[in-house]
């Protein structure tokens, strides 16, 4: 076993006092030229590795974070966020740290922004956030870029070069939908519908679509139509219902995001059990029809841990001045009825 040196120690062996040993590893100066070098070339053959953790409970530090997320009153796929929060709030909880989590609603881009302005009076050293809107959260994590705020990210990807990113490749994400749909259906066309959001300021929704349209056309031989339906939540059964009288020839949908059971709901209530159906995510009501062979396929992005290795790479690099890596992708985990129980547990 590798021997744990104290200051103490290599004192000793350099020849110093305790003083000199911490004035080199800490860098605060007034050592002469010659020790210090022969101080860190010791350190250098002992491999030595500060206690951080005792360093910082010794600084009594309070690190402040501010979380910029959506409310999950409004839209269920973010409560299991709060989980992975508390899992990393816990793991760490021999510093101080404090959160501070502002909840915006995930329809409303006046009240991401109005929630960012309460962010920042709250003056955080780092800030986890789901830039949920394209146009306003690149107008924010500029201003934090600007302020030299450290920003993690994640569910959603804006620009690598102002933000870190934990999630899925979400090109690729959609490019797994169309195979899985691709596996269950012979000819007939498809739709890919987007709930909920406005599409122009949805990246994710768009990286999706891109993903799954260029599988198809990679495809040697395919004829049949990829047709597109943008439906709000105000509108969903009655222009989902309209838009299936419209396209009789429909064989599979494809729902960009978490809402994939309003369409199964329709699709049960409509006796079209012949379209097949992909979308995302682990509510209890996609499960549901999931369990129901309504839903033939989830993708699970994992938001919780999405949440937990954002929260996580920002206290490691407060207290242990770690590295945050500029992405960091999670696999995608293809669910179906069979395999779901595990993924319910985890």
């Amino acid at each position: 076993m590798m021997k744990k040196y104290t200051i103490k120690d290599i004192a000793q062996l350099a020849g110093v006092s305790k003083g000199t040993i911490d004035r080199v590893i800490h860098n605060r100066g007034n050592v002469a030229k010659d020790v210090e070098d022969k101080v860190k070339q010791l350190l250098a053959d002992i491999d030595y590795q500060p206690n951080l953790i005792a360093r910082n409970l010794k600084n009594n530090r309070i690190y402040q974070i501010g979380a910029l997320l959506p409310d999950p009153k409004k839209d269920a796929y973010w409560e299991v966020c709060s989980d992975g929060i508390q899992q990393a709030l816990s793991e760490f909880s021999a510093f101080d740290i404090r959160l501070n989590t502002f909840l915006f609603d995930p329809t409303d881009t006046k009240s991401f922004m109005e929630h960012h302005e309460l962010l920042l009076d709250s003056a955080p050293d780092m800030i986890l956030m789901v830039p949920l809107f394209y146009k306003e959260a690149k107008t924010v994590l500029e201003h934090y870029k600007a302020l030299n705020i450290q920003v993690c990210t994640f569910n959603n990807q804006i620009d690598a070069s102002i933000a870190s990113f934990i999630g899925q490749d979400l090109y690729q994400s959609g490019r797994v939908a169309a195979k899985l749909m691709h596996s269950i259906i012979d000819k007939g066309d498809m739709a890919i519908i987007h709930i909920d959001e406005k599409y122009k300021n949805a990246v994710h929704m768009q990286e999706k679509e891109k993903g799954f349209k260029s599988y198809f056309d990679d495809l040697d031989g395919f004829t049949d139509d990829i047709l597109k339906c943008k439906i709000r939540y105000t509108e969903t059964e009655d222009k989902l219902r309209d838009f299936l009288k419209d396209h009789p020839n429909l064989t599979g949908i494809f729902v960009t995001n978490s809402k994939a059971f309003h369409v199964a709901r329709l699709l049960e209530s409509e006796n079209k059990g012949h379209i097949k159906l992909v979308g995302y995510d682990l509510l209890s009501e996609n499960v549901h029809y999931l369990k129901d062979g309504v839903i033939d396929f989830l993708i699970h992005q994992n938001p919780r841990q999405q949440a937990y290795l954002g929260l996580k790479f920002l206290i490691e690099n407060l207290v242990f001045e770690k590295d945050i890596p500029g992405k960091h992708l999670l696999p995608i985990d293809i669910i179906n009825s069979e395999n779901v129980t595990p993924f319910l547990r985890a």
